[in-house]
């Protein structure tokens, strides 16, 4: 049984490193089983590995993985980079990202996180940190007992 109520959040500062994403994954498996969120854990797995493997390709310093709870059995992952340049399938005002062509080895990440997440988007951040925000909502119906 989960000790704290939401609001939580937990922050993981990762490096720019190929092992940094499945650290990342570890450790959101870990906080999820501790707040008795395990029913997510799948969805939100995939949708911190889409949105953490995207700043590890696509920029060349540090990130960081942020998981939040406002409220019961509702998630949001998001994901920090230094890069202030927001991907284009995040910057279509809610339009799905289209998919790749089937021979296409790379480029589904973001769809993913559009079919499997309740809610996504991005933030271009100030001047004090930089960078921008990914981020996507997942949750689901408590079960009763």
């Amino acid at each position: 049984m989960a000790t704290v109520s939401p609001p939580w959040a937990y922050t993981l500062q990762l490096p720019h490193d190929p092992r940094a994403p499945g650290i990342a994954r570890a450790t959101l498996r870990t906080v999820l089983a501790a707040h008795d969120l395990a029913g997510l854990t799948p969805t939100a797995e995939l949708l911190a590995s889409e949105l953490l493997t995207n700043a590890h390709l696509h920029t060349t310093g540090p990130y960081a993985l942020r998981v939040r709870s406002a409220e019961p059995n509702r998630l949001r992952i998001a994901v920090w980079d230094s890069d202030r340049e927001i991907p284009l399938a995040f910057t279509t005002g809610g339009a799905p990202a289209r998919p790749r062509p089937e021979t296409a080895e790379t480029g589904r990440g973001l769809h993913l996180v559009q079919a499997c997440a309740d809610s996504w988007g991005a933030h271009v951040l100030g001047s004090a940190r930089g960078g921008k925000l990914l981020w996507a909502e997942c949750g689901h119906e408590p079960v009763e007992r």
